[in-house]
């Protein structure tokens, strides 16, 4: 039966292996709309090739290039802000939210009011407003799968099973590029470095997020959103081959894990074709090949970003909001070559310390809160 679907972030590297895997399967999609913060050029081809309803930038500044890619065919255009929580209120059996940051945060509001299923591929939304956006799922019975890797193999190895039985759940973490490096050349390190991912291919804001290991303090905070066993029943482990994507343990002693390939086209797949399973192109695991998986703790002295996200979920209140928007002011601020790699969790801790804001309570207070600690965060950027 044919499904429709709407994609947010159509152009980044979620949105690519999206339209990779429907472009295998086209008769069974309708796209409702794609969207994209500028690349106009590659949305309005997207858009063309999918035969998409509506186009939509983020930035609006790139509408008129939009336009002028798409005139001569039926598709509507639209740019900014409004326009992409418009867009997502469009009836649509499946919306893919790939946003990175919490720009994706308002649309992702907007789609879950429409009580279909949204396909969650943009943590830093459930980490800013995690008990806000809980609340309006339940509210409106929208179903929310988790598309990043770990939490969709959480999601996996908790299908048949009851979340009571659960002793603990298990992050896995890559440890990112830098994993070996000491702290006097971590403070060297150049974004070229930080991005260079050894399993994975995403955007640069997420590759830096792996690099410092933020990507994995944020999703311990989604993870315990998502799956409310309690903040002392999350666990991180550095797990380089990134072959187990993550495990969950039940009370009788049995461990579940998740096994793929370094593709994001397999949890793609599986939120996809939920509740059944859909053919795929990735190459499939050579467990031979690979010879041994090996797993350490985590080193919080180099990499303090998982202990900042840890203590910012006990915390409560606005902290996580804070964590969340203080992390993307100084990881833009190290790709633009403005700090050091080393800055960014100083940065994000003298943020923390000093603005402790209450629980949010609505989409609105979470964005007051997230405005807020972006302006104490460059203005700590001052003493990095």
């Amino acid at each position: 039966m044919t499904r429709s679907i709407s994609i947010f972030g159509a152009t980044g590297s979620i949105g690519d292996s999206t339209l990779d895997l429907i472009r295998d399967d086209r008769a069974n999609w309708d796209v409702v709309a794609l969207s994209a913060n500028c690349s106009a050029e590659k949305l309005a081809r997207l858009a063309i090739e999918f035969d998409a309803q509506i186009a939509v930038v983020g930035d609006e500044s790139c509408l008129a290039e939009l336009r002028e890619h798409l005139s001569g065919t039926s598709i509507e255009t639209a740019g900014g802000e409004q326009a992409l929580i418009e867009a997502a209120q469009r009836p649509a059996d499946l919306t893919v939210a790939a946003i990175v940051g919490c720009a994706g945060l308002a649309p992702t509001m907007a789609a879950i009011e429409q009580g279909n299923t949204v396909a969650l591929a943009n943590k830093e939304a459930l980490v800013s407003a995690g008990d806000v956006m809980t609340a309006k799922v339940a509210r409106h019975g929208t179903t929310l799968l988790p598309v990043d890797s770990e939490h969709n193999a959480i999601f996996q190895c908790l299908q048949g099973n009851d979340i009571k039985d659960v002793s603990w759940i298990t992050l896995t973490a890559s440890g990112g590029p830098l994993r070996a490096k000491t702290m006097a050349e971590l403070e060297a390190v150049t974004p070229a470095q930080a991005v260079a991912h050894p399993n994975w291919d995403m955007g640069a804001k997420i590759s830096v997020d792996s690099a410092t290991m933020f990507n994995k303090g944020l999703e311990f905070i989604e993870a315990h959103h998502l799956f409310p066993v309690g903040l002392d029943r999350l666990r991180i482990i550095v797990h380089p081959q990134s072959v187990i994507h993550s495990m969950v343990e039940y009370r009788d002693g049995s461990t579940l894990a998740q096994l793929g390939p370094s593709d994001m086209r397999v949890p793609i797949a599986s939120a996809l074709a939920h509740p059944r399973r859909m053919d795929t192109q990735c190459k499939p695991l050579d467990l031979a090949s690979i010879g041994e998986l090996t797993f350490f703790a985590p080193d919080e002295r180099r990499f303090p970003s998982t202990k900042l996200a840890r203590e910012a979920a006990y915390a409560g209140g606005g902290a996580p909001a804070v964590l969340n928007a203080a992390n993307e002011v100084a990881v833009a601020a190290f790709l633009a070559g403005q700090v050091k790699f080393t800055d960014i969790s100083a940065i994000v801790a003298r943020t923390l310390d000093s603005y402790a804001p209450e629980a949010p309570g609505n989409l609105e207070a979470v964005l007051a809160v997230d405005t807020e600690a972006r302006v104490r965060a460059k203005e700590m950027m001052e003493h990095a």
